[in-house]
């Protein structure tokens, strides 16, 4: 099988003197995103040699604790989702997605 295209995810980051994070925006040609703004970022790269999980973690001076929590809740809930269509493992996946709800529910996420 050869490689019949590349696209590129590109991110754009904007520091403060003392190299925090102020500003942050992506771009994704194929996904017809273009300079999109975005308060947090959360990368994961599986390094196949070592066996590990590289990983960057960035968010702005601003973004709200609040909204902090729903990032995390909802990252949660898209890894078991993920996790279950990788694997094949329905009972591990729904294991996370209780613990998502769990999650969610001791920091008050989950209205009405």
């Amino acid at each position: 099988m050869s490689v019949k295209h590349h696209s590129e995810i590109n991110f754009k980051i904007g520091l403060d003197e003392n190299k925090v994070p102020e500003e942050m925006s992506w771009s994704a040609k194929d996904g017809g995103i273009d300079n999109e703004p975005s308060k947090a970022i959360m990368i994961s790269v599986w390094d196949h040699k070592q066996k590990d999980t590289l990983r960057m973690d960035l968010w702005t001076k601003d973004m709200p604790v609040d909204e902090m929590k729903q990032f995390y809740h909802q990252t949660l809930v898209s890894m078991a989702n993920n996790f279950e269509r990788a694997t094949d493992d329905a009972k591990m996946g729904a294991t996370m997605r209780d613990f998502s709800d769990y999650f969610a529910e001791k920091l008050d996420l989950k209205k009405g």
